[in-house]
């Protein structure tokens, strides 16, 4: 089938958000409140669910409309288009008031639909893909675990054959939305005679199964959107594996690559931006100060190089399908640039950040600096993306290993 001309393309994609958004409208320079700026929600349930509604009604118009996973080959679901296509629609995308996004929607559409799509059977593309791209069903991501972050090979939640099922024993942790989702991406070792990337596989789990218990985790910053997820004995049809046994690491790697590239990217608002630090600085009558302007300056310019690289690493993952370590780039810059923003914000308010003096748009920066370290976690640590970016981008020697054993004769196991 022929790609339809951009430009021609560009014209019907705005005609068609006009019909479901209203026109983004400027936001108030000093009027923002801690939801605004915060980096992680802190919302109740009865909000969270309202939130996601709003952004499943948006999902679903997009999907029925041919607007989503647009450069997904047509074969595994999408729309088979160019990176030009993407670029386009996100940059008029961008003109309208598009619902915030949550982490569970964002995992859902760009993370677990991908991976299900990509390495899925035909069954299980036509059954879930789909169903978590139009967001029919939600999806988190059960990779992490208490003994396992950076190093997620590590892994210690099992999963053994049992006649034509898995049972599944362990626990996952960090899990954002799982007290909503329906499903969850699971790894599990399956084999503990080879090394430790060669013995885990992926599967879905039901998060209605007997034996899934979901316990919140409160952050510093009030919020309570991550999980610990324990599973006792919980019992999986093969028919939801994901991949072959022993390919888990390959899901979980394009998978991260996946989260890299749209860390700090998309619909969902994470935590305070320039315009809102300008806009804080100009209330404070602080923008005369060379000092401050030097510090607004190198803000502004490290946004501008995130945003660049933001959309050439898209680029060169669309055209090629999966996104590469490249990725590792996108997620370092956007925890950079969200840590460098709350200190130039607390640098222009002092004390007035640490005590609600009424004054708009200040102390509801203390969302922003205590949930900013986190995402310094979230996704894979900084130093995890930096090992990525010497070895797999810069070609250079990789760190000394002491683990290609087969697992089971690691320390510990």
């Amino acid at each position: 089938m022929p790609q339809p001309k951009v430009d021609e393309w560009r014209s019907e994609a705005r005609q068609w958000l006009a019909t479901v958004l209203e026109p983004r409208r400027a936001a108030e320079p000093t009027g923002h409140t801690a939801a605004d700026l915060a980096v992680f929600h802190n919302l109740t349930d009865k909000e969270e669910r309202r939130l996601l509604d709003r952004c499943r009604a948006y999902q679903r118009a997009r999907h029925d409309a041919g607007y989503q996973a647009l450069t997904l080959p047509r074969e595994n679901g999408g729309q088979g288009l160019t990176a030009a296509h993407a670029a386009v629609f996100a940059e008029e995308e961008s003109a309208f008031d598009v619902p915030p996004s949550t982490e569970l929607i964002s995992v859902t559409v760009r993370l677990v639909a991908m991976s299900v799509a990509l390495f899925g059977t035909p069954e299980q593309r036509e059954t879930y893909a789909r169903a978590f791209l139009r967001t029919d069903l939600l999806a988190c991501q059960l990779f992490s675990e208490p003994g396992a972050g950076s190093d997620l090979a590590a892994l210690r939640t099992r999963a053994r054959p049992d006649g034509e099922d898995w049972v599944i024993d362990g626990q996952k942790v960090w899990t954002s939305g799982a007290q909503f989702a329906d499903h969850g991406l699971l790894l599990a070792r399956t084999d503990p005679h080879v090394v430790k990337q060669a013995g885990i596989t992926a599967f879905l789990v039901p998060m209605d199964s007997p034996g899934v218990e979901i316990r919140p985790i409160r952050q510093m910053s009030g919020g309570a959107s991550f999980n610990e997820v324990f599973l006792s004995g919980v019992r999986l049809s093969d028919a939801l594996r994901i991949g072959r046994p022993g390919q888990g690491w390959e899901v979980a790697t394009a998978t991260l690559a996946f989260e890299r590239t749209t860390s700090g990217s998309g619909n969902r608002r994470k935590g305070g931006t320039f315009d809102d630090v300008l806009g804080l600085a100009r209330s404070l009558k602080r923008t005369h100060d060379p000092l401050v302007r030097q510090r607004l300056a190198d803000l502004y310019v490290r946004g501008a190089l995130r945003a660049a690289t933001v959309e050439r690493v898209a680029r060169a993952s669309a055209s090629g399908g999966r996104p590469g370590p490249e990725a590792s780039l996108t997620k370092l810059m956007a925890s950079d640039l969200l840590t460098r923003t709350g200190q130039v914000a607390a640098e222009l308010m002092g004390a007035r950040i640490t005590a609600d003096t009424g004054e708009p748009g200040t102390f509801a920066w203390t969302e922003h600096l205590l949930g900013a370290p986190g995402y310094r976690l979230a996704g894979g640590t900084d130093q995890i993306q930096r090992n990525l970016i010497g070895e797999r981008v810069l070609k250079l020697p990789g760190e000394p290993r002491v683990d290609k054993v087969p697992f089971s004769e690691l320390p510990g196991n």
